[in-house]
């Protein structure tokens, strides 16, 4: 073999070093690139329309729940504070628990969430929590405590009640009021129109829910 042959086959092992080094780091950076949008997509508020955020929050059952574990059905988030005067008409007339009951005997997941912080209006704890659990008749699946806030920022929860809807697909497809009647009068109610029932309506019959979005009315939470 000549001299002219062996560096010709060292060439060719150098270049051919050079091109796996090149495509390893290609992986690399792809494979960071796609770690940093994942990362960038779980940050993000929910937005009507795309994919609702995951997250976990311990029910008041001491259970830990994620919302991607419902994926294929239905699901109800309802920011809650039993001391606001908002909530207690839905709760005080008994509609709220019996949206509750209609939508979870059709397969609906309903999750309500308390994002009072400690020494804040509506934050209970321990015996007190399922005791007023119980007087008030809530009827959902989990009873979910956010203690930090974290879950009600990300999903934008300003009020209680403040309602949203997610779709089989993990879409959220409605995020606002219960109903058009911001009172805190419970005669209200028949009269209102409910954009929760309105959104269930559209989807349960193979439609586009056609109120997305609507302001809504309540007491602040109690961040």
């Amino acid at each position: 073999m000549t001299l002219r042959t062996v560096l010709s086959l060292i060439s060719i092992f150098c270049l051919s070093l050079m091109v796996i080094a090149c495509s390893g780091g290609d992986s690399q950076g792809e494979a960071e690139t796609e770690a940093q949008h994942a990362s960038a997509s779980a940050n993000e508020p929910a937005t009507v329309g795309k994919p609702a955020p995951d997250f976990t929050l311990t029910s008041v059952a001491g259970n830990q729940h994620s919302l991607s574990e419902f994926t294929g059905n239905y699901v109800v988030l309802e920011w809650i504070n039993f001391d606001c005067p908002f909530v207690k008409k839905h709760y005080g007339s008994d509609n709220m628990p019996m949206l509750q009951e209609k939508y979870r005997e059709q397969g609906v997941v309903w999750l309500t969430i308390c994002s009072s912080a400690p020494g804040k209006q509506g934050h209970f704890e321990g015996e007190t929590l399922t005791s007023r659990i119980e007087a008030e008749g809530w009827n959902g699946d989990a009873y979910l405590i956010d203690t930090d806030g974290k879950v009600g920022r990300m999903y934008g929860a300003e009020t209680t009640p403040h309602m949203y809807i997610i779709d089989m697909e993990g879409d959220l497809v409605y995020a606002g009021a219960i109903d058009d009647k911001p009172s805190v009068k419970p005669e209200d109610i028949p009269q209102s129109t409910n954009y929760v029932v309105a959104a269930f309506d559209n989807l349960m019959s193979g439609q586009e829910v056609e109120t997305k979005t609507t302001k809504a009315y309540g007491c602040s939470v109690k961040y």
